[in-house]
């Protein structure tokens, strides 16, 4: 699974205007390790997935514990949620060995084959969402 778009998704898409049916989405990131660098959250529609556009983001820097990232002027819809603790700051997931060398985190269940969107996916009604995801770290 690639990851590259993800973080493309989190850095084009901060700051894209909202619309009259927006609300936000609320990630609550538990388990957060003290590695410094950034959290980078992407909301990504289903045509979006794992592309380099996505429909939402926010980043903040990394606090250990439980943080808090509010994505803004969400429209409602279906999104995956897809979290990265990019530890070096580099905007790009590290591979170690073929495999995720920072901390991840999704809104779906850990996944031993290739993640599709309907794995991760969630509804964001009109009103907004809340989402509490554990990062995983290699």
């Amino acid at each position: 699974m690639k990851f590259t778009p993800f973080i493309l998704a989190s850095a084009i898409t901060l700051g894209l205007a909202g619309t009259a049916l927006a609300a936000d989405v609320t990630v609550n990131l538990t388990g957060v390790q003290d590695r410094g660098g950034a959290m980078l959250v992407s909301l990504q529609s289903r045509e979006q997935f794992m592309k380099p556009m996505g429909a939402a983001g926010a980043f903040a820097p990394a606090t250990p514990g439980t943080m808090t990232l509010v994505v803004r002027d969400v429209p409602p819809g279906d999104y995956a949620v897809m979290v990265m603790h990019d530890e070096d700051s580099n905007w790009t997931l590290t591979m170690k060995d073929g495999r995720p060398g920072e901390g991840l985190a999704n809104t779906g269940a850990r996944i031993t084959r290739e993640t599709t969107f309907d794995d991760v996916r969630i509804a964001v009604p009109a009103e907004g969402a809340t989402v509490t995801l554990p990062i995983t770290y290699p």
